[in-house]
């Protein structure tokens, strides 16, 4: 190697050789440090731990409208940590001037009604009158897995993609009926970013019905044709909750049906107490896949909350929920509190096992529990 060949093999210029007479890797287009860095194993990427948001970014972008704070935010009111819990209170306090100005609407319906579908065409129907609409949809949370599906933005791709709307596919966690026990907390978040429009659809598995109907103004039932066999299987009780059913998919060779299944239903309801005082529930027929029916369904909702805020019923209601919010929170806590104790967690096992071999009656097992558990109470007094 003459001394050029050195000086530039020393550089590292572009036409540097090896001792062989051979042009390295690197050499061409690329620099001796880029090379040698490419080369070496890549270091672990560090992991930017988020900043936590103070009450003021939450408050500020909820009213703000922020989309992406507002998902925080129901995200912060869901979590079950304890740090989480009072900076959500606060949050939560400091939008309370801005909340309640909504209608409330919950949606449930049997298996196969179309409630997604519906929720859909109903949803986008509202956003094009102006109006601003946020969907929770509560996916029921698997007893085996604790896994839920949370596929309402994808069975709602349309309304999901309208910037009028706002969906948030939430897991039930388990709470009674598949309603997740923040869903009024996110409601009121929902309110304050200025969506006027609430929709509630349940998981429709039984107790649902009623937990839902504690939290919106107007409840609707879509069902199916086939009204005799639907009122068969259909309980009394959950009909007395709704304020309308809906017949949905009244279409093509189907509408007829649809038109006979909505007699059946005013002919049934004729005889049951109605929901809401002062105002009769009655059968509607509508199809969510051509959009047929879903005006005339709004318009009825109207005519509901002009009715029952004249009447001063809507009010009372809303007054009535809160009170039965706050009960139902107070039991959640005591039970929390209950089952967390030490001494309640020593003895419910041996508790338990007797009452299932059946050497002591689940009475006399509750109320043991419950006495050493008042004793240990006593004693932290």
């Amino acid at each position: 190697m003459n001394g050029e060949e050195k000086q530039q093999e020393r550089a590292g210029g572009e036409g540097a050789v090896d001792g062989q007479g051979k042009r390295p890797e690197w050499a061409d287009g690329e620099s001796a440090s880029s090379y040698v860095q490419a080369k070496r194993p890549s270091a672990p990427k560090r992991l930017v731990k988020r900043k936590e948001r103070s009450v003021a970014d939450y408050v500020q972008g909820v009213l703000a409208g922020d989309r992406t704070l507002l998902a925080q935010a129901i995200t912060l009111v869901e979590s079950n940590a304890a740090r989480h819990l009072e900076l959500a209170q606060q949050v939560l306090n400091e939008l309370l001037p801005h909340v309640g100005r909504s209608i409330r609407i919950g949606v449930t319906g049997v298996p196969g009604a179309g409630k997604s579908t519906f929720i859909e065409a109903f949803g986008t129907f509202l956003c094009e009158q102006g109006h601003r609409v946020a969907v929770l949809a509560v996916d029921p949370t698997s007893s085996l897995t604790g896994g839920s599906i949370l596929g309402d933005k994808t069975r709602m791709e349309t309304l999901a993609r309208n910037p009028r709307a706002f969906i948030r596919p939430s897991p039930s966690g388990g709470a009674l009926g598949g309603v997740h026990r923040k869903t009024r907390e996110t409601m009121m978040l929902c309110e304050a970013a200025g969506y006027d429009i609430i929709l509630v659809e349940t998981v429709g598995v039984g107790q649902s019905e009623f937990v839902v109907r504690g939290m919106v103004d107007f409840f609707l039932l879509l069902a199916l044709t086939g009204a005799g066999d639907e009122l068969q299987g259909m309980k009394r009780g959950i009909m007395e909750l709704v304020d309308a059913i809906v017949i949905n998919k009244a279409d093509g060779d189907n509408k007829e049906k649809a038109r006979a299944a909505q007699k059946e239903y005013n002919q049934f309801l004729h005889y049951l107490r109605p929901a809401t005082p002062g105002w009769q529930t009655k059968a509607y027929t509508c199809s969510a896949l051509l959009g047929e029916g879903i005006a005339d369904i709004w318009q009825v909702i109207e005519t509901f909350v002009k009715t029952t805020k004249q009447s001063g019923v809507f009010d009372d209601r809303r007054r009535q929920q809160q009170k039965d919010w706050m009960h139902a929170m107070i039991k959640e806590y005591v039970e929390t509190r209950f089952f967390a104790d030490p001494i309640v967690k020593e003895k419910l096992p041996a508790l338990e096992n007797s009452v299932i071999s059946g050497s002591k009656p689940v009475t006399a097992a509750v109320r043991e529990l419950i006495e050493a558990y008042e004793r240990g109470i006593g004693g932290q007094i």
